[in-house]
């Protein structure tokens, strides 16, 4: 029998826009016994991670705080490629471990309480360092955090696809992106009332306590989550093929190999952003009210775009990545030609906010997409893998990608927001070629 109250039962056929019996495709039937109580356990945990995420935000918050700190800015540029590319790289020999157990939330929880133990780390060194030595300890900070997030990453894939069924895994996500952007609009708007004239700059104890506070979020996160129903499944036998022999996938399986180089192509709806946000700190300044604005675009954007994404990502996953990834291009091309034109000082304070928002529902599309259409290529132990080298190929990608564009940021923004650009444009044609897997 289910070990939930009615009630959960019934607001999971209304979350999930069941009217008969239960789906279940692709998961036990053990398992789906439990999947209204795990679909609710899984939102929560993955909720308070990403209001977290967004909280301590290396694209916002953090990015603000090493200007506050003084910090250089080539510590500015790192941050966001570090925090990514740091989680992603190691996975293709964490895939091995994972692989033994049979049980797997757990990597998830230590990865839950890393991560909080490197945000509360943070918010100290906001509170007792500055200059370089504080910037270069948030640098050591991230590398941590995002080590942490790589365990969490690889075993959040796998148990999401042996608790939650298909079709309703899209959804799941999107319900996640949008009650996490929900609650981040509520922390954008009280930095906003704090700063109504937009004058005050944002002190570092006003950071320190919003980093905290993502701490204490992960912390919760990881004892929700411990709670998650998860049968034993594959462990075939032991640790599998070697790290660097699971680089042959890109070899043997021709749709996997697409699929990496699609996602490959669509880094730019993440990595892009920090340039926008830098050509807004350049026009607009430092002050609080405008890094409360950022925040509630960004919050806003995942609130409105996440269920959208997410229901229609059930239907096609390859249908919402070559969406998102046209969009992210457009938008890019739209950034490249309006800075080579001059705005009045209201237009400016309109342009980048609509454009951060308009990118953030860019992202979320593009992260929907490529997360379900993933999760939804393979079973068992063969989604770890797939997850695994993605995610290891891709981190490689976007530390060369970061130093690359950075470089040429340097010499000139719009040149690496058109390079951004042409690679979402490229994707989005290359991603009709994807098979349909929904």
């Amino acid at each position: 029998m289910p070990r939930h109250p009615d009630w959960i039962e019934d607001l999971y056929k209304r979350l999930a826009d069941e009217q008969g019996a239960r789906v279940c495709k692709g998961i036990s039937e053990e398992a789906c016994r439990e999947v209204p109580g795990n679909f609710f356990r899984i939102f929560a945990s993955n909720t308070l991670t990403k209001l977290g995420d967004r909280l301590a935000s290396p694209k916002t918050t953090i990015a603000w705080l090493l200007q506050a700190l003084g910090a250089p800015a080539i510590i500015t540029g790192l941050v966001v490629p570090i925090r990514e590319s740091g989680s992603l790289i190691p996975q293709m020999f964490l895939a091995g471990f994972i692989r033994r157990l049979a049980i797997r939330k757990w990597t998830w929880v230590l990865g839950a309480l890393f991560q909080a133990l490197a945000i509360a780390g943070i918010g100290v060194v906001a509170q007792t360092l500055d200059g370089a030595t504080a910037g270069w300890a948030i640098v050591s900070l991230v590398v941590l955090f995002s080590l942490a997030r790589g365990l969490s990453s690889i075993a959040s894939k796998d148990v999401l696809g042996k608790t939650i069924p298909k079709t309703r895994r899209g959804r799941l996500n999107g319900l996640m992106s949008a009650v996490s952007g929900l609650l981040v609009l509520a922390a954008g708007i009280g930095l906003i009332v704090g700063d109504p004239g937009g004058e005050g700059l944002a002190s570092t104890d006003s950071y320190a306590f919003y980093l905290l506070i993502a701490a204490g979020l992960w912390a919760i996160a990881a004892v929700i989550y411990s709670l998650v129903v998860e049968f034993p499944g594959e462990t075939d036998g032991g640790a599998g093929p070697r790290a660097l022999e699971r680089l042959g996938l890109l070899r043997r399986d021709p749709a996997f190999r697409r699929f990496v180089i699609i996602r490959a192509l669509a880094i730019g709806s993440g990595l892009s952003a920090p340039f926008v946000i830098t050509l807004a700190h350049r026009q607009l300044g430092g002050a609080a009210l405008w890094l409360g604005v950022f925040i509630v675009v960004d919050g806003l954007a995942g609130m409105v775009s996440g269920p959208v994404w997410g229901r229609w990502a059930d239907h096609s996953s390859r249908r919402v990545l070559i969406a998102a990834m046209a969009l992210t291009g457009l938008l890019l091309l739209t950034v490249v030609v309006a800075g080579q034109l001059a705005f009045s000082a209201v237009a400016t304070r309109i342009l980048f906010p609509v454009i951060f928002f308009l990118l953030g529902i860019a992202h979320s599309g593009v992260r929907l997409g490529r997360k379900t259409y993933l999760v939804d290529m393979a079973e068992g132990n063969q989604r770890t893998d797939y997850v695994a080298v993605s995610n290891t190929v891709i981190g490689v990608i976007l530390l060369a990608a970061g130093a690359l564009t950075g470089a040429i940021a340097l010499l000139s923004v719009p040149v690496a927001l058109g390079v951004f650009a042409a690679c979402s444009v490229a994707g989005a044609l290359l991603a009709r070629s994807l098979p349909e897997l929904s």
